[in-house]
């Protein structure tokens, strides 16, 4: 059988064996943990190397992950996702069609040339609402994009987009006001 696969006789007989130190080395990398909640292995290695015991970061590092220890991740910071008439309030989607977002993704093709996508999404259903492709888009094509939204959607009330060109033009702002549909807010 080791022949077939190529693998020593001693690697399928040996049995690890629990060193006696171990629950006491545990118990203080537990303290270290505790106390020391943003350090990770190594730092923990090194104090306890610091403290006087001889340990093996390989060891540590076994112990560490056999005990689930590790350095709790940073929270992430929430985007800014435009506010209410320049108050500090987030808006947030209640309902279908209270608030659509609207962004462009870029891409390339194997060539080299570039590819856009203006997508459009309702953020309380999180349904995309359109998905376009094209190697160019300007400000009438994005109005173009909204205008049949509208038409076969109905008006949000809130429509959420960066600060893209082709979303700040005069034409888009314009015929935004003009169709007394949604408040357009800017995601910072």
């Amino acid at each position: 059988m080791c022949r077939i696969l190529g693998q020593a006789r001693s690697s399928q007989r040996y049995q690890p064996k629990e060193e006696a130190d171990e629950g006491r080395l545990l118990g203080r990398m537990k303290a270290l943990a505790v106390k020391r909640p943003r350090f990770g292995q190594n730092r923990v290695t090194t104090l306890l190397r610091q403290d006087g015991l001889k340990v093996n970061h390989k060891r540590v590092e076994r112990l560490w992950r056999r005990e689930g220890l590790q350095v709790p991740r940073k929270p992430r910071k929430k985007r800014r996702l435009g506010t209410v008439d320049n108050s500090s309030e987030r808006i947030k989607a209640q309902y279908k069609n209270h608030v659509w977002s609207y962004e462009f993704v870029a891409d390339k093709t194997e060539d080299g040339r570039k590819l856009k996508f203006p997508t459009v999404e309702d953020e309380y259903t999180r349904e995309s609402l359109a998905l376009e492709v094209e190697r160019r888009m300007t400000a009438p094509d994005v109005k173009e994009i909204l205008e049949y939204l509208f038409l076969v959607r109905g008006k949000p009330k809130y429509l959420r987009s960066d600060n893209g060109p082709e979303f700040i033009a005069q034409v888009v702002r314009q015929w935004l006001q003009d169709s007394g549909g949604a408040v357009v807010h800017r995601a910072g």
